[in-house]
């Protein structure tokens, strides 16, 4: 469908358009005027008011108001039904167009609340503000502006076209993040992440497009150049989305990046939106003041944005082509020409305000947006100049460009161009506009002085008082949701009783006063502002004193110097702080930032006085406030066994004859998970009163024993492919009658799934991280390169591991995350078995795999009831296990044994898993005429392999990560029990019962 145009004549104002050829909007035209863009009399955008008729919002001969109808008309008497659609205004263009800014308006409420559980969090809630809330209001009322200000008249049944684009645009936006969400996992979604960028590009431009030919068709205007801006800043969006693709090309070089990085937000937040914002100013900053322009505004704004567009092109194409000399400050340089253009704006409108002050909620709103835009680009500016491209991290500006400029803008212009669109008439916008800036002043005072606070250095506030102060300003924020609501309903039951009383022949009340807003005392409301973020610094003073320098905890009160020491830490792959020392005078405050260079794993930084960084993922900066230095401590990395490998940091107090104050001070001492190895209660069975010979608990499932038959899998290529899913789980799973450990689990269970196949089958394993810290695969039946296929991921991603059988036997995997025996005594092993190609047919095929765990008692309970434990490092360092078990239960077999009848022949495949002991497996009562270790017989039928018969063995012996099988028939009925000769490992569970009956 084409979009018509058709200029208004001169005696037929556009529907909700300016009247005559007056652009400024004073009050005696507010109803109608451009800024407003007041809706038809019914509230539905219907046809403007026919020559010599009365327009609309204002008296005609007849002195009616809108809602008021002469008696005797057709159509008076209206419904209550009817009554109510036409209030609501449910047919407008704009209503259908802005559906997707609701959504997405939600969709950031959820966001924020799980954020720490979305890969990639923090760049989806920045674009959801970017893209879905600042985009989609861009092509809707940059339309809306140039129809106004060119007295453009734009038929209903054109609409389509606009709102497909405005929908269209949305479905590339959605395909953009889900690539960019989930692409660090799968990175051949990378292909999303192109596709959406280039649907955003493409629908900007079409708007731009479209724009283009609205103003060649359009009468001459004075406002014709600010049109041309919107276009202007239109076509330079698909150029900031590419730059925003490459940005996200994986494996991108880090320095590319922060060049690439640094184009795409020059464009897109100064180009883009910041060209458009300006350039709606010109005409939008005195219509939300209700007064008049200033003389030569419109030539001065002109101008400034001339030159703001050249200080973006600048920035841009000398950040892209940052390795030539000089680039980073030509960049710079481009970043203080834009804001050359934003000050000659903001002559402007400091100009204006001398003749009207702002009363209301939306200039309030959008002129604070204005100064963070000015702060964001001055900040820019200066990082730009003083660091190379390759340390340039824009996320410092994020915060100031996000909710400081942006959010502010669109909720201050949305407050204003709302009451107008839903129009009624000045008493129904004035009751509408009265409920959207309610609390103007304290909202404006929160949201601002919250994020003051928030972009102070850690050093100065702790980062608790940042999570506070950020939570008041976001609600701050969204307090335009309630007022909003109560807005629309304003404006909705305004309507309904003046049409209702249209309806009972009756001319409704009006009060004629306009739409001045009402009195209010400002200056209390922004002390009340003041007072919720004092509150809010408070409670994050309250729940971290030593943050901003006082200590509640009985500690030293030795008095500070009032300096702060800064040192700046890698956390590294090694398990190692770089530099793991700081020397720091007495009395100074020390602040450690910690950066993890780790790209597998997750890591932090806790001290014994309680501070902590909290987790730091892979890529990110954290900084902790220990406090004043009074004497040595001592800081390490609180994840699981991080710190038995040594991931410690000292600081060393200088000028001070105190002594350290060591690790175990009464601190924090690594809890969380970290708390794994970190207690020297060593668990034993007779410690613990744990009887080995009990049944497991009720809610307990026993492992099955049984080695299930090879799957079919899928042909590829000629051979059978197994596709197995590993998926990290942090759970309690029961290994002892009465005990519970907190378990690191493949599939859930402690130790991982028996899988089967035949020499040369394919496995295909997906291991997907979804515990806490980093974990990886060793499969010991492969024969791969360790560098990509074993490295540890991140919490959030995916790794595939594919190796093909090349031999045959029963082998271990295990996570290869270091320690490694924390992380298989937590239960991370399983094993494969690849049968020999010549196996002689049994009657039951079992499978044991043997393994060892530490435990310490946390003196918790479990949600079963049972004793919880966790897996201590000490007792790996001792060597002394906690329960020796087969399938990770110590006695799941003893009360619910192996089968099989007088005769038969039986093979137990076996495998020491360790983490450190092997096992000597015995039957008590037979014989073995079969054993198999390690990838060849020993014997087989009673032969040995030099052919001598009549051979049997009493024994397995297989050390750690090694295995076999042995067969054996069974003579007589009974019980036999099976152990690890190992004596002492049998008494910690290793141990279970074969049923044998007659046949």
């Amino acid at each position: 469908m084409s979009e018509k145009l058709n200029g208004p004549s001169a005696d037929e104002p556009e529907r909700g358009g300016a009247q005559g050829k007056n652009t400024h909007y004073d009050d005696s035209q507010r109803a109608g005027s451009a800024g407003a863009g007041a809706a038809g009399a019914d509230g539905r955008g219907a046809a403007g008011p026919k020559p010599g008729s009365a327009p609309l919002g204002s008296s005609g001969s007849s002195g009616l108001q809108i809602g008021a109808r002469p008696e005797g008309v057709p159509g008076a008497n209206l419904t209550a039904e009817e009554i109510a659609r036409r209030a609501s205004g449910r047919g407008t263009w704009h209503r259908r167009a802005s559906k997707p800014v609701s959504y997405w308006m939600f969709g950031i409420i959820a966001a924020l609340l799980a954020h720490r559980f979305i890969p990639n969090g923090g760049w989806l809630i920045v674009h959801m503000v970017t893209l879905g809330l600042i985009t989609n209001s861009i092509l809707i009322w940059s339309q809306h502006f140039t129809e106004a200000l060119m007295k453009i008249k734009i038929p209903d049944e054109a609409r389509g076209v606009q709102v497909t684009r405005i929908f269209t645009l949305n479905a590339g936006i959605v395909v953009l993040m889900l690539g960019m969400v989930f692409q660090e996992q799968l990175p051949t979604l990378y292909i999303l992440t192109l596709a959406g960028a280039s649907v955003v590009g493409a629908m900007v431009a079409w708007h731009g497009v479209a724009l283009l030919k609205q103003v060649k068709q359009a009468l001459p205007s004075r406002f014709g150049a600010t049109i041309r801006f919107y276009i202007a800043a239109a076509f330079m969006l698909p150029f900031g989305a590419a730059l925003g693709a490459m940005t996200a090309f994986p494996g991108l070089e880090k320095t590319l990046h922060a060049q690439f990085l640094l184009a795409h937000e020059a464009v897109n937040v100064l180009g883009f939106v910041g060209v458009t914002v300006v350039g709606t100013l010109i005409t939008f900053w005195p219509t939300m003041l209700r007064t008049k322009m200033v003389e030569n505004a419109l030539g001065i704004s002109v101008r400034a944005l001339q030159l703001m567009i050249a200080g973006v092109l600048v920035t841009a194409l000398s950040a892209i082509f940052g390795g030539v000399p000089g680039a980073r400050f030509a960049a710079g340089a481009g970043l203080l020409a834009y804001c050359a253009g934003l000050l000659m704006v903001a002559v402007v409108m400091v100009r204006t305000m001398r003749t009207k002050r702002p009363g209301e909620f939306p200039p309030m709103s959008v002129g604070a947006g204005f100064i963070w835009l000015v702060l964001g680009v001055l900040a820019t500016a200066f990082m730009v100049l003083s660091t190379p491209f390759a340390e340039l991290d824009m996320r410092a500006v994020t915060p100031v460009f996000v909710a400081g400029f942006l959010l502010q803008v669109l909720l201050g212009a949305m407050s204003y161009l709302l009451p107008q669109r839903m129009g009624g008439g000045p008493a129904v916008v004035r009751a509408s506009n009265k409920e959207f800036s309610r609390f103007a002043a304290a909202r404006v005072t929160v949201v601002n002085l919250s994020l003051i606070v928030f972009m102070l250095p850690t050093t100065l506030t702790g980062s608790w008082v940042k999570v506070t102060v950020s939570a008041m300003g976001a609600l701050g924020l969204a307090s335009f949701l309630p007022c909003m609501v109560r807005g629309v309903k304003a404006s909705v039951n305004t309507r309904k009783e003046m049409m209702a009383a249209r309806a009972r022949g009756e001319k409704p009340s009006f009060d004629g006063s306009g739409i001045q807003p009402d009195p209010v005392n400002h200056t209390r409301h922004s002390l009340f502002g003041v007072l919720a973020v004092v509150l809010a610094l408070t409670l994050g003073i309250a729940v971290d004193p030593s943050s901003v320098g006082f200590n509640l905890m009985g500690g030293s009160t030795a008095t500070g110097t009032g300096q702060t020491t800064t040192v700046k830490v890698k956390a590294t792959s090694n398990y190692r702080f770089t530099p793991d020392t700081a020397q720091v005078p007495v009395g100074n405050r020390l602040v450690v930032e910690v950066t993890n260079e780790d790209q597998g794993m997750t890591h932090d930084l806790t001290f014994n006085n309680g501070a902590k960084t909290g987790t730091i993922n892979p890529g990110e900066t954290k900084s902790v406030d220990v406090g004043v230095i009074t004497a040595d401590s001592e800081g390490w990395c609180s994840v699981a066994g991080h710190r038995q490998q040594g991931m410690l940091f000292h600081v060393k107090a200088t000028g001070s004859n105190l002594q350290a104050n060591g690790h175990h001070g009464g601190g924090a001492s690594g809890g969380g998970a970290g708390s794994n190895g970190s207690g020297s209660n060593v668990m034993t069975a007779q410690n613990g009163n744990v009887d080995l010979h009990a049944s497991p608990g009720e809610g307990y499932e026993r492992r099955d024993p049984v080695l299930q038959p090879v799957p079919a899998g899928e042909k590829r290529d000629g051979k059978t492919v197994h596709k197995i899913t590993m998926d990290v789980q942090e759970l309690n799973r029961e290994v002892a009658p009465g005990v519970d450990v907190k378990a690191w689990t493949f599939n859930g269970s402690y130790m991982g799934p028996i899988l089967h196949g035949k020499l040369g089958d394919v496995f295909e394993i997906t291991l997907e991280n979804n515990g806490s810290m980093g974990h990886s695969l060793d499969f010991h039946a492969g024969m791969v390169s360790p560098d990509n296929t074993m490295k540890t991921i991140a919490p959030g991603e995916k790794l595939v591991y594919r190796f093909e059988a090349t031999g045959t036997g029963i082998w271990l995997y295990h996570c290869s995350t270091t320690p490694m025996s924390l992380h298989m005594a937590s239960g991370m092993y399983g094993a494969v078995v690849i049968d020999p190609q010549d196996m002689d047919p049994v009657d039951h095929e079992y499978v044991l795999v043997q393994n060892e765990t530490y435990l310490s008692d946390t003196g918790q309970t479990a949600e079963n009831g049972n004793k919880l434990t966790e897996v201590s490092s000490e007792g790996i360092a001792a060597g002394t296990p906690t329960f020796t078990m087969f399938n990770g239960h110590a006695t799941q077999y003893i009360n619910q044994p192996l089968e099989a009848k007088k005769g038969e022949r039986v093979r137990i495949w076996l495998m020491a898993a360790g983490p450190s002991k092997g096992m000597s497996f015995h039957v008590v009562g037979s014989q073995f005429d079969t054993v198999y270790k390690e990838g060849g017989y020993l014997l087989r039928r009673g032969k040995d392999p030099y052919g001598v018969t009549g051979g049997h063995s009493q024994a397995l012996d297989l050390d750690s990560a090694q295995g076999g099988f042995v067969e054996m028939q069974f003579r007589e009925p009974g019980t036999y029990t099976f152990v690890n000769h190992q004596f002492a490992e049998m008494e910690r569970g290793a141990m279970g019962k074969i049923k044998v009956t007659d046949k």
